[in-house]
Order: structure tokens, then sequence, then C-alpha cells
């Protein structure tokens, strides 16, 4: 029976590791073992363990039903099930159907018999307590993170996914997935349900991110999830969506300081108390956890817990909560975290009710401070050192944590025997140092280290050359420490800065000893301080008087290394007590030595004793550690490696009682200073634990058939560990495990993906080291400077050992294991071989059965021993063993030429081949060379040919295999720098590199190759701003202007479309030549600046622009801004134009196509207006008009029609084209045909957009203006023209409804009669009507294609074709409108329709080709408009009117224009 405990940490990275029962029992899974402790609001007690698992616990949960809230649930790594029964502590059942590690597990709180288990393939099993049945499932294939069964349906599991998916399954369909939850990104760490079974209770709460109004209150449930990504999010099951998502808030870090070494990740932990249907408690990012009120916004959401005081908070992370009612109403939240603290909180207030210290690491030691009573300090493996008052009344847990300064694990502690709080400590990695423990300082650490692992701390009077000091300058006492390489050292505690000293030097010159001290294991001061026990590995025990170390006794008695000692106390009434000295070793025996007669008269020289006071015998296994109690006589208790605490009566040898409430072997024990039937243990189970002499059931150690047992089960495990070195990969572990009073000895454990243990991971037996030596991590309690002296000691490490190495002489070396009798003849025969002549008949050294004399013979034997032997290693296939042994017998080039043949050169054979001169080494390295070619050694073998001087072949070799870095770094170093060599490399290195898409590696290459021109053309390749701009400075600086200029061209074209005017200009401004491009980006960027500033184009931001580039005043022409622009900024003059212009005339400058972007469109057209700048001051009319007619044809042609308005407004704010440029007044005299017809198209156009805005001011139609400007498309683009004019008869429809304003026409300054030309009516009557047929006849080669097809699947499709040849007949606006007309009734067939078009092909070849290369705006269009505007008190001459009804009647025969003309034609 145990009274208080300390339970080792639960795991880490589990989503359920630990529940509470309805009767408030408390589950935590720790390493492979469940620990069941009693809680409630005051404390808490461990009540017992759950010991089965081979692997580490990663689930856990209580059946919460009444009648079965003692049985539990727990899943392991292994990929187990098991079923407990918590108040007998037994197995009930155990499911093993999961294939790999199971990471989830839940009860259902619905169905009493259900459990529903999820392992990291994404496998979900149910279990069936009551049958034993299974279920599995695969819903999704995904690591599963967490799940939780329905509080309200029985069939309804969440389950949560390592990528951040949550699924809700329906188990009793086979695992359907009824939603997908998406909205996490990381991982799901936990899952909890709402405790209500509707989702009414957030239904008028305001929406959080996403809308939460109308969720439907029946048919779900509200579910919470916790996630890496630092949100928690609530979920609506009846929708299948996100609710409600809350984001951690940014604590400031409150409490005690933590190890900052210990990293550690998010883990987001969520639990929905049971009642509290609008309150979530979740963790945070540093242990907080905080209580989330769902009906409140902002940071009145959330409370922190633990506010009243400091310290109340965990801190380090959460990763389990569960909650519990008690009978008194009051409910109570279980948290564990990372900080290795089991916390209790009260729901109703949010205090901390108690905390549980736990421990991540073996107990190394324990032991309670002389001065302070009560103060127990143990030294655990998780690298901390705990300080446990044991003695409070209000706290019975009142423990403190020291971590500074230690970074190890802790293996020796030892009190001050006279200082309060002053404790020193050991560590595993050989540190040795000092705390104050009521202090918060770091320790003091001693500047001499120890090479290996510290075992045993002792404080004792100073001995030379310490004590030497003065009376004042000298410590009472010195801090001995003795480590694993056998050494002890004597620390200043004053001065641990100062060098320790060794005592063996002392211990030397004292006692004259010449020879090697053994390595020490242990020492103990006797309480006066007068004598000091040292163990050794030799199994001797020395007793030494202080302070000069004389030696007293030997103590031969143990033949195995030492592992503790102990005197008996000194205030004992009985002074022959006081002189008895207890020992235990690495065998079961411990022995009590009585030397009171060795310090009472100390003999002149040494004395051996080798009978023992007393023999304590009991133990199966090896001795750990003991203590004597301080309130009885000889009275001790020893701990050993068979899991028990032997309580003995050192005089009766009498053993008084056994505990047996570990699991696995024990590390330490001391008796408690205040109790005399208190004892405190420690081992290998991460526990402390506190336990009563009197109450045991056992008196001595498991003997008989449980020892027996053990015995075969640790033979076992050996035979299958040497079993699975030989049959899987070495260092593979045997699957074996010992057991120790009914529970395995956990020897490993196994590292687990999502998982963690708690502390220290790698604290087991067999996981860190694969050399025969033990890691000082195990502290397997064998102090040794040698590890592998003693490995024979060590069962549980035979899987550990390495692989003893190939012999050399196998043949020989295999004579030397046969029979006795054998040997022994062996040496007759060897020494009738020395001393006779003539050797015994048969026999002949070297030889057959005595080849294994040929060792001790002469050297001919000797040889002939070699030969045999090398005919046994090439029979084995060891010919590098043969290669030694040519080697050894003098034969250096037959064992290269051997190891050449069979591949087995290697460095060491390398280096001694020169022995065999020049030629046999040379051959050696190219053989070598290729050896390594085919081990992929490619720098290496370079290397070796470099050392027989072949520089070119090691190039080769580089370069062969792609390595051509190393291969130029070679060359450049080792030959001249005008190699031709060196230039091939850079190139085949450079075409690599481009091809990978490497380029500006490989323009380095280039570069250095002096082919600067394919340098900037591989940089080119990237095509952005910044390459370009590179290219063209690389190709500047190396002297290709041309190519500098095209690529300064392509960049700055670049950085127009993005609207980086300065960028361009300064691109360009770098290349004189391209003085006629910056003219052009700067008519580009003023065009762009003037349109965006009268809103026609759309706003876009601008990189970067110009300050000469702000919108100036309206009524100036762009022309003129242009020009003065061009004078101030760029110096033009009249005599480089000509120059300029023909140079921009080269440029490419394609064909306006339609819906081309609007940044494109603005850069041909003012390429177009630079070309008419430069002919304006070429005055070269004809050339100006031109470019201007193209410049506004641009936006119009590529359907940006309120632009090309716009446009000519900026050219000709007077509307005359002939009269242009207010500034530099100019009127224009055109002499060529095409010149005159481009200047008659510009004003038309120019005329036609003034028509359309006197139209719309009068009738106040201004949203329509795109749309009527749109109607120009009718002679510039084709396939549009009969959606035009279906929009023309639309537009005048709904003009009529428009109140006319009165005006006057002619104040405009407009002629319209230009608007009305007959000529153009006739040339766009006939495209009209070649467009229409074209049309006919693209329609029935679809129809024809269709039918041939077998595509028709429906009359319905049949029905289509007619009806668009129809439509488009009705649409149509030709000459021939009558006849389409009929064709609706009469269809058209394909010789009628190639006739007309005959016809109407040959009528546009007659026309001019200025009509059709500079066409007007559509004149019937302009003869509705012109028509209605003269009913809208505009006032036209009657013979305009007349004229325009003439054109309508001709040419206006379409059926929209019929409609919209009725009323003017009557």
């Amino acid at each position: 029976m145990r009274e208080r405990s300390l339970p080792a940490s639960p795991n880490w990275y589990c989503s359920r590791c630990s529940d509470v029962s309805s009767s408030g029992l408390l589950g935590v899974g720790a390493k492979n073992i469940i620990y069941l402790i009693d809680v409630s609001v005051s404390s808490c007690r461990v009540a017992g363990e759950l010991v089965g698992h081979k692997d580490l616990v990663s689930g856990f949960s209580f059946c919460q039903h009444a009648g079965q809230s003692h049985i539990c649930v727990s899943s392991s790594s292994d990929g187990s099930v098991r079923f407990w029964d918590s108040s007998s502590k037994t197995l009930i059942r155990e499911h093993t159907a999961h294939q790999s590690s199971v990471s989830a597990l839940h009860w259902s709180p619905v169905d009493k018999n259900l459990v529903v288990s999820g392992d990291e393939k994404g496998v979900v099993v149910c279990h069936w307590y009551h049958t034993g049945d299974t279920t599995s499932f695969f819903p999704e294939p995904r690591t599963i993170f967490c799940l939780t069964c329905s509080p309200h349906t029985w069939n309804y599991v969440a389950v949560g996914y390592k990528d951040g998916m949550i699924v809700l399954i329906d188990v009793s369909k086979k695992g359907e997935v009824i939603h997908r939850l998406r909205g996490h990104d990381d991982e799901i760490h936990a899952l909890a349900w709402s405790p209500l079974a509707h989702e009414d209770a957030l239904y008028t709460r305001p929406e959080d991110g996403e809308a939460t109004n109308g969720v439907s209150g029946g048919g779900g449930c509200y579910l919470a999830s916790g996630s890496k990504d630092q949100t928690v999010r609530l979920w609506s099951t009846a929708k299948g969506k996100g609710v409600m998502t809350l984001k951690l808030p940014y604590l400031k870090r409150r409490g005690t300081a933590v190890d900052p070494g210990v990293k550690e990740r998010l883990w987001l932990s969520v639990h929905w108390p049971k009642g509290r249907p609008t309150q979530l408690v979740s963790s945070c990012f540093s242990g907080e956890l905080v209580m989330w009120d769902l009906t409140k916004t902002g940071k009145q959401r959330w409370t922190l817990f633990g506010t009243s005081s400091e310290g109340q908070n965990h801190s380090r992370i959460v990763f389990n909560m569960s909650s519990v009612h008690l009978q008194d109403g009051r409910e109570l939240l279980i948290s564990t975290s990372m900080d290795r603290e089991v916390k209790c909180w009260d729901l109703a207030s949010l205090e901390c009710c108690w905390t549980l210290p736990t421990l991540g690491g073996f107990v190394y030691a324990l032991t309670f401070s002389p001065v302070g009573t009560g103060c127990l300090a143990l030294g655990v493996g998780d690298n901390m050192i705990r300080v446990w008052n044991t003695l409070t009344t209000q706290n019975k847990y009142d423990v403190r944590s020291f971590w500074q300064g230690i970074k190890s694990k802790v293996t020796a502690l030892a009190w001050h025997p006279t200082k309060e709080g002053s404790l020193s400590f050991g560590t595993d990695d050989g540190k040795v140092g000092i705390y104050d423990v009521f202090s918060n300082k770091p320790p003091q650490i001693s500047s001499s280290y120890h090479r290996k692992t510290v075992y045993t701390l002792a404080w004792g009077p100073p001995v030379p050359p310490m004590s030497f000091g003065t009376a004042g300058g000298k410590p009472s006492f010195s801090l001995y420490s003795c480590a694993g390489e056998g050494v002890i050292l004597q620390h200043d505690p004053y001065k641990l800065n100062g060098e320790a000293s060794d005592i063996d030097k002392l211990i030397r010159d004292t006692n004259d000893i010449k020879h090697k001290l053994s390595p020490h294991t242990d020492l103990s001061w006797k309480p006066d301080g007068k004598v000091v026990a040292i163990g050794n590995e030799d199994g001797c025990i020395d007793v030494y008087q202080a302070p000069s170390l004389k030696l007293l006794c030997s103590i031969q008695q143990h033949h195995k290394i030492i592992n503790t000692l102990r005197w008996h106390h000194d205030h004992s009434s009985a002074l022959e007590l006081h002189c008895l000295l207890a020992s235990g070793s690495s065998n079961a025996i411990v022995y009590v030595h009585d030397l009171r007669s060795v310090i009472e008269n100390p003999p002149e020289s040494p004395v051996v004793l080798t009978e023992p006071y007393r023999r304590l015998c009991g133990h199966t296994a090896k001795i750990t550690s003991m203590a004597w109690s301080p309130h009885h006589n000889a009275r001790l208790v020893t701990v050993s490696y068979d899991g028990t605490a032997q309580v003995w009566d050192v005089l009766e040898e009498a053993a008084v009682s056994n505990y047996r409430g570990h699991v696995g072997y024990l590390l330490c024990v001391d008796w408690s200073p205040v109790d005399p039937d208190v004892i405190w243990t420690g081992g290998k189970d991460f526990t402390l634990q506190e336990w009563s002499v009197s109450k045991q059931e056992f008196t001595k150690p498991p003997k008989g058939k449980k020892m027996v047992d053990l015995k075969e089960k640790m033979k076992a495990n050996t035979k299958q560990k040497k079993k699975n070195k030989k049959a899987g990969p070495s260092g593979a572990e045997g699957a074996a495990q010992p057991e120790v009073n009914g529970a395995p000895v956990t020897i490993g454990e196994r590292a687990v993906t999502g998982q963690g243990v708690s502390g220290e991971d790698d604290e087991d037996e067999a996981s860190s080291t694969s050399s025969p030596a033990p890691s000082p991590a195990t502290f397997e309690m064998q102090r040794k400077s040698s590890a592998a002296v003693k490995s024979k000691d060590k069962p549980d490490l035979t899987g550990l050992k390495k692989k003893k190495p190939r012999s050399m002489l196998p043949l020989s070396t295999s004579m030397d294991h046969r029979p006795k009798d054998e040997l022994l003849q062996d040496c007759i025969t060897l020494a009738s071989v020395r001393h006779d002549n003539t050797p015994p008949t048969g026999c002949v050294p070297g030889q057959g059965d005595h080849i294994h004399l040929g060792l001790f013979a002469d050297r001919q034997a000797l040889y002939r021993m070699f030969d045999a032997e090398e005919e046994g290693h090439v029979e084995a296939g060891h010919f590098d063993s043969v290669v030694y042994l040519r080697l050894w017998s003098g034969d250096l080039e037959g064992a290269l030429q051997l190891a050449t043949e069979k591949g087995e050169l290697n460095d060491h054979l390398l280096s001694i081949a020169p022995m065999a001169g020049f030629v046999v080494w040379s051959r050696t390295v190219e053989a070598f060379v290729k050896q390594l070619c085919l081990q992929e050694q490619y720098l290496k073998a370079a290397s070796h040919l470099l050392s027989i001087n072949k520089l070119y072949e090691a190039v080769d070799l580089l370069r062969s295999h792609k390595l051509y870095r190393e291969a130029i770094a070679l060359v450049k170093a080792r030959l001249p720098a005008d190699e031709p060599l060196l230039k091939e490399l850079y190139t085949c290195w450079a075409a690599v590199l481009e091809k990978d898409g490497h380029f500006s590696a490989a323009a380095k290459c280039y570069l250095a190759a002096d082919a600067s021109f394919d340098a900037a053309k591989v940089i080119a390749r990237k095509n952005d701003v910044l390459s370009l701009r590179t290219a063209a400075s690389l190709a500047r600086i190396s002297g290709d202007s041309s190519l500098a200029q095209s690529l300064s061209l392509r960049c700055a074209k670049d950085l127009a479309a993005a609207r980086d005017w300065v960028g361009a200009q300064e691109v360009l401004s770098l290349q004189d030549s391209l003085l006629v491009h910056r003219l052009h980006l700067c008519v580009a960027e003023l065009l762009s600046e003037m349109l965006g500033d009268s809103e026609v184009s759309p706003a876009a931001s601008c990189a970067s622009r110009h300050p000469w580039a702000s919108p100036g005043e309206r009524h100036i022409s762009i022309m003129d801004r242009v020009r003065d622009v061009w004078e101030e900024q760029f110096a033009v003059s009249h005599q480089s134009v000509g120059a300029l212009l023909q140079e921009l005339k080269s440029a490419e400058s394609p064909m306006p196509t339609a819906n081309s972007p609007l940044r494109q469109v603005l850069l041909h057209s003012s390429l177009h207006l630079t070309c008419a700048v430069l002919s304006w001051l070429l005055a070269d009319d004809d050339q100006l008009v031109t470019e201007l007619w193209h410049a506004v044809a641009w936006p119009r042609e590529a359907g940006h029609f309120c632009v090309s308005a716009e446009l000519c407004r900026l050219l000709f704010p007077d509307g005359d084209v002939s009269v242009s440029f207010r500034k530099h007044p100019k009127v224009l005299h055109h002499t060529e045909e095409a010149a005159k017809a481009a200047a008659s198209s510009l004003q038309a156009f120019v005329l036609y957009h003034r028509l359309y805005e006197c139209w719309w001011r009068t009738s106040g139609g201004s949203q329509e203006i795109q749309n009527g400007l749109s109607l120009s498309l009718a002679d510039s683009s084709p396939e549009d023209e009969m959606k035009d004019e279906v929009s023309n008869g639309g537009l005048l429809e709904s003009a009529e409804t428009h109140r006319p304003v009165s005006g006057s026409f002619h104040k405009l300054g407009l002629d319209p009669s230009l608007l009305l030309c007959e000529p153009h009516a006739a040339c766009q009557a006939t495209q009209r009507a070649v467009r229409q047929i074209q049309q006919q006849l693209a329609a029935m080669v679809q129809q024809h294609s269709q039918t041939q097809g077998g595509q028709l699947d429906s009359g319905e499709k049949r029905d289509d074709s007619p009806a668009v040849i129809s439509t488009t007949r009705g649409s149509s606006d030709s000459q021939d409108s009558a006849e389409a007309e009929q064709g609706s009734e009469d269809p058209e067939t394909l010789l009628s329709l190639s006739s007309k078009m005959s016809k109407h092909q040959k009528e546009l070849a007659e026309l001019p080709n200025t009509l059709k290369v500079y066409p007007h705006p559509d004149v019937v269009e302009c003869c509705l408009v012109l028509l209605h505007l003269s009913k809208s008190s505009m006032s036209f001459s009657d013979s305009l009117l007349q004229e325009a009804k003439d054109l309508l009647r001709k040419y206006g025969t379409s059926p929209s224009v019929l409609k919209a003309s009725q009323r003017f034609l009557i």
C-alpha cells in the first residue's frame, strides 16, 4: 500500500489521453501505463495503475453510464485497444483490430457498449463491449488526430484529421460520411460536442465571420473544434458548415519562467462542459486556459482562468481537458500539460484548486535535507530537480522545479550537511553544480567536468591540497564527485570556478602505491568525517583515514562493480553500530561490514577483510541504492533491479518488509526523517512513491515460480534479440520484454508519429546507442570506466552490442576452441618444434591440423598459415582479408592486383601503393578512379587523377558527369588563363544552365567565355522588366548597340504598358539613338493623361509620371502640347526631324483589330500622332493628315468609340481639320488624292461625333451617348453590322420619348452635307449585302456539317439553324431586302447566293479605293439623325433634308431602318 506519490507525466500530443469518471476517478496515460487518481475539490491521491500495454498509451476514456462507470478503455501505439476494470485494476478484454498506431479513442456517451477508435492510417473501428465484436470503416485516407462520439445520437461520430479536415460519419451505415467540414488548414487537435441536442442556443447571436442567421434549430448539434491554425471553430452539423470562428487572444505570459531550450508547438484543446451550452473552454498559446462566452463579442467574449494570483496557469501548452460533477454540485475541470503538471480547476470561480506535479524521466536520486526537515530533493531524467516540502499541511504536493543551468539528466544529489538550502547535483553529461533552493539565482557550476555520468556526490572534510589553506580560507566541507570514468574529484564549494583535484594522487602519495588504481564507482564518508569508504569497479572496497587518506583496510567480498555504500548513522546509542558499512554491488547480495576495530585501532599496514559482518540475501538482481533508518538501530532498506524495495533487520539478517509497488527496476531510496514507518523510492517507471513498512503484504522479494519465469523470459528475450539481430538489420530490438512481479519491464519505447512520451523520450535502456557501452542515460548503476569490461553483466543490452569484427585468421583461431586435452597437446607439440630440430611425425606447423602453430613457429610456418588462410578467405568471398594477408607477407604488388580485380581498393591501399613503384602506383590510381566512378564519387576520383598528374583526364571526368563548377575551378587553378578548354567548359555549362532555366548563372558563364551577345540574349529570355533592363545594359557595355537598342525598346514598352512613364524614359535615355522612341512615349503619356482627365478612359493606377504630363487647359490642342513639350524637354530641332520620321516609319505598325486592350490601342495611336507631329514640323501636309486619320481610326476600329470621339476633340477643338493647331496656326493643303480622301473621312467623323453630341445635348440622354457612338461600327466592324442597325432603330425610338430643346444646329459651325455622301452610301450598302450573304452561306455550311455528322439528336436542334438564317435575313439592310423577305418563304440556294456574291464583289471592285480605305460614317444612320434633329427645332435647309430622305429611300431598306424612317418619309 502506498501513501503519496508523484506519477509519470501524461503523454504529450494525444487528443484524449486522460478522462474522469462520474465518480471522480481520473485516468491518465503516461508512457505505457494508465495512472488512476482520486480527485476532489481539495486534494488528489494516486490510487493505482493499469499495467499491460507494451507501447505508449495514446487514448483513454471512461464509460460514463451508471453501473459501468468503473469500466474504462485505453488504446496504444502498438494498435491494441484494452478494456479495464478500474476498481480491481484488471484487464477485461483486448482488441487488435487496428493494424497501425491508434491515435484517437472515445467511449460513446449514448451507447454504453460502443467504443470508437481511429488510427494513423485513417481506419475507424467500432468496438462493442458486451459482445467483443469489432467493425472497421475507412471514411477518409487521412491521418486521424482526434475523434468524439455524439452525446445525443449514438451513431454520429466526428473525426478530425491531420490536414485540417473534419468528417462527420454515421457508424450505423458503414461509416457513411454525412458532412465534410472544411475551414481549418492544419491539424485538428480536439473536438467537442455541445451539451444541447439542438442548435437554438446561439440562434440570435451576431454572426462572426460566417453567417449564422437562418441556422435551423432542429436536427443538428453544434460541434467545436480546435486546430493548430490557432482558431477554434463552431460548426452546425445540421447545415454542415461553420457558424463561428474564435481566434486565440495573445496573452502576456505570467508566472514563473520556463526553460527556453525546450521547443514546443501549439496544441489547441477544447472542452464543452456539461450544462453550459454557451460556454466553451479552450487552451491558449502558452498553457493558459480561456472560458469563451459564445453569446458575447470582442474582448468580453473570453475570460482567463486563474487570474487571482500568480502561477496558477500552466506554463506550457495544454493537451487534455475533462470535467466532472461532484456530489456537492461543484464542477471540476482537470487539465494536463507539457509543463508536467496536472491541475484541477473550479469552473464556477475559474480558480486552480490543486496541482499534481508529475515526472518526465527516471528518478535517479532522492535525498532528504539533514537541515530542512522534510525537504525532499529529486534528481530526475527530464533535466530537472524537484524539491518537495513533504511536511506542509495546506498543499500535499508543494513541489518546486529547478531547470536552469542543468540541461541534462540529474543523476546524483547531495544536501550540504549544515547549510540549509544548499543542494549539490551531478548530471548525465558530467556536470557538477550547487543550487541554493531558496533563491531564484541560477546554480553555481564547477569548471571541472567529468567525462562521463556523475554517479555519486558526497560532502566531507577537505583533504590535501584543499585542506592546506589557512583557517579562514579552507572550507569546512568539500564536495566530492564520482563519475563513470572512475575518477573522484574534490571541489571547493566556495571556488567552483577553480580546478578540482583528483584524490587518486593523494592516495598514491600517502600509501606509496605505484600500480594503477582500480576505477572508483562510489564513495561514502562516515558521518563523523574520520574515514571514507570508496567502492571500485573490481568489487573491492577501500577504507581510508582522513585527511591524508591513509589506507586502513581493503574489503574483498564483492566480485562485481560496487554500486552503493552507506555508513550507519552515528546518533545511535549503541556505539558498536557506528562503524557498520553496508555495500551493494551488481550481484544480488548485500554485505554489512563492522569496521570498528580497524577505525579505532588503525593498523600500521592495510588489512584485507574477506568475511562480512552480516550477509543479507533475498534480492534477485543488482543492488542500486540503500539507506539506513535514522529512527532504528541497524535497520536498512535496499532497492534493486528486481523491482522491489527490501527492509532488513541487519543484526538478525532478517527480511522485515518488501515493497512491490513500482513497475520496473528501482534506482534510489531514502527513509523519511520524521516517520519511522515511511520510506520513499524512485525508479525506472518515472514515479516517486511513499509507502509504509508496516502495511506491506510481503516480507521478502519474490522467489520461486515468479523468479523462474522472470529468468526464462530474460533468457528468451536475449535469444530473441540475437535472432532478430541475425534476421534483421543491425541493432534491431527483440520483441520480448522481461517482467518483474508480473508486470513488464519496458526496455524501450518506439517513437510514435504525432505523440510523445512526456519528458524523456529516449530514457529507455535500449534506444540511444549502438555501441557496446551503455548510454549514460540508462544509469544502470554499473559504475565502470570501461563498459565493455562488464558488458556481460547487462542482459538488457545484448541487442546493442557491436558486431564482432571478422577475424583475419579464422582457421587458426578456430583451432583454439577445441577440447582442453587437444589444446594442452598443442603446447607439447609446439615445445618439440621449438626445442627439437625434428618436429613430431606428421606435424608441419602452419598446415593441416597444425595450421595454428604457424603463428608460434618460424616465418616459413607463418607463410604456410597465410596461404591456408588466403584459400579460406577466397572460398568465403572475403577478398579484403586476402589483400591484407598479402600485404603483411610483403607481397604488396600482389595485394594491389587482387584488390584491383575484386574492386576492393581503398584509401589505405592507395596510400602504400607508391612503395611498389611509380608504374604500380599509377596503375592502381587509375583502377581506383574507375572504382570510385562506379560508386559515384567523382570528386574524389578526379583528385586521385591529379595525384598522378593527369589534369586533363580529371577535367574530362568532371565534365562528363556535369560537375562543371568543379571542372572550371580546377582548370583556372592549374592552367593558363588563355586555355581553350576553359572557354569550352563555360559554354557547355551555360548551355546546361540555360536549358534548366538558370538564366543569370548562364549569363555569367557566357560573359566569362567572352560571349556578351549570348549573355544578353539569355538574360532577356526571362522577359520581365528587370531582366530586359539588365540585358540591355550588358549589350551596351559590351558594345553591341543594335541589341542594346532592341532590348531597351522592349523594356520601355513593357514599362509603358504598366504606366511607368518615368522608368520607360530612363531606359531609353541611355541610348541616344532611341530619341524618336522617347518622343513616341512622350506622346503616349500626354495622350493617356489627357484622356484620363476627360474621364472617357478608365482611371488606372499610374506607377510614375512626368510633371510636364499633368493635364493642361482643355481648349489647347494635343498637337500644340506635344510640340511644346518636345521643344522644352527633348530639344527637337527641325534639322533632325526627317531622320526621326524615317526611323519611326520603320517601326512595326500593325492593323487595328477589334477588342484590342486600350493600353495597346493608345500606344499605336500615339505612334501615328508622333508621325503626324514630325510631318507637321516637316511641313508635309499629306503625310500629316494621313497619320492623323490613322491615329483616330485605331481606337474606333478597336471598339473604343468614346476614346475616338475624345481624341477628335483633342486634335480639332474647333471641329475643322483643315485649319489646325491654335498655338501654331496652319492651313493644310493636300495634293494627293489619298490625303484628300483621308481629310474628308477625318472631317466626316469629326462632324459625326459633333452631330451626336448635339443630338444628346438637346434630348438630355447622356447615358446612351456611348451606344449612339457605337453606331459608327457600321463602317468599321462588318461582323457587328446587324447588331448596330437594330440598336439604331431602338435608339431612335427611345429618342422620341425625350422632349426637344430649342436650338440652332448652325450655331455649332457645322456643315452636315459632308455626311450625306451618296458614293459612300452605295459602297456601304454593297458591303452590307456581302456580309449578309456571307452569314447565310456560313449558316448553310454549319447546318450541312451537322446533318452529315449525325449530331442532330432532337427536333429542337433541327429548328435552330433556319431560325438563325431567318433572323439574319430579317436584320439585314442590303439593297435586295425585298428578295431577302421573299427568301424566308422560298429559301435561298447555294447557287443563287454565290451569284449574288459575285455580283456585289464586282461592284465593290469597281469602286475607288479611297472609298474603301478612308470610309465615312454610316450615311443611312446620319440621315436618320438629321431628320430627327429637324423635328427637334434644329433648322436645316430643305435641300439637305430632301437629300437625306432620298438617300433613306434608296439605301435604307433593312426592316429596322424602315421602321425608324416611317414618320420622316410620310
